[in-house]
């Protein structure tokens, strides 16, 4: 029994140093993210059409950066690259307090912004580097739910900081997402990537760069799919809000309700859902297809909410909460499968620059997403809704028609395999 369960408990060499690196990481994220507007407004002093206008900027450069982020992956590996962005975070947060001026605030906004941008793609790398098979299927899922439940208690814990401390709160709230971001970092440093072969084939991707992803068509298929289906993502914290506000005239504290619901399924559940995702066998642009259809059920339990609009508050949050659990399973399905599809589909000497690509679409869709759903809703509060049923159904339509232009083993999850912690002589460490 003993062996049994070594079996299935198997990790891969520092494993649990990572998983707590993710950990202290979205507490941090978690402390300032929700409320991120009012967050530098105390921290820093300055007005909020300040803040805005700066971190719009800063968001909008830091997009054009991505790219070399990306490359600096491919060249110096995803590990190092990683434990730089932290220190990059780290220092960012710690010099927030002092930036009390707007070109100081720009400045340590932008660096920091670049840093935060870039660090999906990168930790995305980072788990192709270290696992194999279906282990990115499981990295994934038990990334995805530490992130939502880190985030719910670096929230919770920033309420606290600030309900004692006030204005003082924040500053000290900054320095803890500071010490967050370093404490991450040391526990990462502890995490050994694979090793990879340098032949001849990879130097030539290497030397393609950009302009081998540019010509992979399915690649770019899957990345066209992940933006239709990133919009549905956003609904959450940008378009909720708005409608239970005010298309269904419900209370204010339905939208926090929906993020608990979220939040704590997602953190519950999420790991559990995608291990039986893979015991069954699925296919990942299959599993990721039908996480998009249920997201598509979901929209449209929020059209037919908005169409009837009961009075009583107990009955829209009735609703919400069928419709919010639908949206969140379908979450669940989608993000682990269409993760390690990406990554898999990716191949290992450029992996950072297709990150990069990848990651692309869910920053564009950050950017665009709050003017598109204010301007359709101002129109009428159904219609980003119908809007989102179009792109998630869209989407799975895709992810089903490149099935045959992906390789076998990118679509079909494999056993775990182990892989080296450490290089022999005739290989070159991947970091």
């Amino acid at each position: 029994m003993a062996s049994t369960s070594r079996t299935r408990t198997a990790r891969i060499p520092g494993e649990r140093s990572m998983l707590a690196a993710m950990t202290v990481n979205a507490v941090g994220s978690g402390m300032y993210l929700p409320f991120t507007l009012i967050f530098f407004h105390h921290v820093t002093g300055l007005s909020f059409a300040a803040v805005g206008a700066v971190l719009t900027a800063a968001g909008l450069i830091g997009l054009t950066t991505l790219p070399l982020a990306g490359t600096a992956v491919d060249r110096f590996g995803a590990r190092r690259v990683q434990l730089v962005l932290f220190g990059v975070r780290g220092l960012g947060f710690a010099l927030y307090p002092f930036a009390q001026s707007v070109p100081a605030f720009a400045v340590v906004a932008l660096v920091t912004i670049i840093g935060d941008g870039a660090f999906p793609a990168v930790q995305q790398s980072f788990l192709g580097e270290i696992a194999r098979g279906a282990d990115r299927d499981r990295l994934q899922a038990a990334s995805r739910a530490l992130s939502n439940g880190g985030m719910g208690a670096g929230a919770l814990l920033a309420s606290l900081v600030v309900g004692f401390g006030g204005d003082a709160g924040f500053t000290a709230a900054a320095w803890l997402n500071a010490a967050s971001f370093i404490l991450s970092a040391l526990l990462m440093w502890r995490v050994r990537p694979a090793v990879v072969v340098r032949d001849a084939a990879a130097v030539a991707r290497q030397k393609a760069g950009y302009r081998l992803v540019l010509r992979d068509r399915p690649f770019l298929g899957l990345t066209a799919a992940n933006f239709l289906i990133a919009l549905g993502y956003t609904a959450l914290p940008v378009l909720y809000p708005l409608y239970i506000s005010t298309w269904l005239h419900g209370p204010e504290s339905l939208t926090g309700a929906a993020f608990t619901v979220n939040t704590v399924l997602c953190a519950a559940g999420g790991v559990l859902v995608a291990s039986f995702v893979r015991r069954r066998g699925a296919r990942r642009n299959r599993s990721a297809a039908l996480g998009a259809v249920l997201f598509a059920v979901a929209f449209a339990g929020q059209i037919v909410l908005g169409t009837v609009r009961p009075q009583a508050g107990w009955a829209i949050g009735a609703g919400l909460a069928v419709i919010i659990t639908v949206h969140t399973i379908g979450e669940m399905v989608h993000n682990p499968s269409a993760g390690a599809l990406a990554i898999a589909a990716a191949p290992d000497a450029v992996r950072g620059r297709y990150m990069a690509a990848y990651q692309f679409s869910w920053q564009l869709v950050r950017a665009i997403a709050p003017s598109l759903f204010t301007g359709l809703m101002a129109v009428d509060g159904r219609l980003p809704w119908l809007l989102l049923i179009g792109t998630t159904l869209g989407a799975a339509l895709l992810l089903v028609r490149l099935e045959p232009h992906l390789a076998a083993d990118a679509v079909h999850p494999a056993a775990p395999r182990p892989v080296a912690a450490s290089p022999k002589p005739d290989l070159v460490p991947a970091a």
